[in-house]
């Protein structure tokens, strides 16, 4: 049964296992963009923490999205545990450096999973992925311009208010 069952999924068992850690990685940034908003309202970003909200949000959606295609692959989708999400940070600038870094290793595993694709010619795999690198684009832009305004503001006296004011105005825009 498992056979016929393989032989209707229009994915590889390759492509589905990437998908599957995908599904995993962007729970686990949702999970950690929660953790950081925690952390900021703890902390008095206010600003920051409507931020990491949204972006615990979007990550949620994305593993949504990832899930959904394999099921409609006729794949198996898997419902990923997620566990050990630092809650704690030293300061206000390590949040964002580890929202950047989160977003770039997101940008990589996207990647490898086109890297495969394009090995096994699959092609419907690889238009459905072209979507979040164009959200990916846009999620490391943001989290690069809210790193750089540390540098451009500053932290001392009030620059952490500002900075902290200045993070939710951050726009991408492709033009």
């Amino acid at each position: 049964m498992k056979d016929i069952m393989r032989t209707k999924c229009l994915i590889s068992s390759d492509v589905e296992t990437l998908i599957n850690q995908q599904i995993k990685k962007e729970a686990y940034s949702s999970a950690v963009y929660l953790s950081m908003a925690s952390w900021c309202d703890r902390n008095g970003f206010d600003y920051s923490s409507d931020y990491f909200f949204k972006q615990a949000e979007e990550e949620r959606m994305h593993q949504l999205k990832f899930y959904k295609y394999v099921l409609d692959m006729g794949g198996v989708a898997i419902s990923p545990e997620i566990t050990n999400i630092k809650i704690e940070y030293n300061s206000f600038r390590e949040v964002y450096e580890e929202a950047l870094e989160q977003e770039v290793s997101v940008t990589q595993s996207i990647k490898n999973i086109a890297a495969r694709c394009h090995k096994e010619q699959d092609y419907v795999t690889l238009e459905f992925l072209n979507w979040f690198f164009k959200e990916q684009r846009e999620e490391e832009y943001k989290a690069r311009r809210a790193l750089e305004l540390f540098d451009v503001i500053g932290e001392e006296g009030t620059g952490r208010w500002e900075i902290d004011k200045h993070v939710g105005k951050i726009s991408y825009s492709e033009d």
